[in-house]
């Protein structure tokens, strides 16, 4: 997974902000415009565009543009790197666990007979 550092930097960091968050919750559901997906914060436009921004940089998302109106739409091949991450963190986490529990009950034991 060291080949996806650079790429999951980018997703960490652009999952780090509860605006963002917000706008990928929302996208969740379907596409949305620009418009539709600014109107809950309470934000000048182009402050919000920083973050459309940066969640297409990161890959979070895609924009496409018809006429005036810029639509957004979730990207899924980048939750799927995250995901296997993920998957892989939580197989080297749970295998560390299942050794200390393992220990532990070993050391209780061993405790229990002297």
């Amino acid at each position: 997974m060291e080949q996806y550092s650079e790429q999951l930097n980018g997703v960490f960091q652009a999952l780090a902000d509860p605006t963002r968050r917000a706008v990928l919750a929302r996208l969740g559901r379907g596409p949305a415009s620009i418009s539709d997906l600014a109107r809950p914060f309470e934000m000048a436009l182009p402050s919000f565009m920083k973050h459309i921004h940066f969640l297409e940089g990161s890959g979070l998302i895609r924009t496409r543009k018809e006429g005036r109106v810029r639509t957004c739409v979730i990207e899924k091949r980048q939750f799927a790197a995250v995901e296997a991450w993920l998957s892989e963190q939580r197989a080297l986490w749970e295998g560390r666990t299942d050794r200390l529990e393992r220990f532990v009950a070993a050391a209780q034991t061993k405790g229990e007979t002297q």
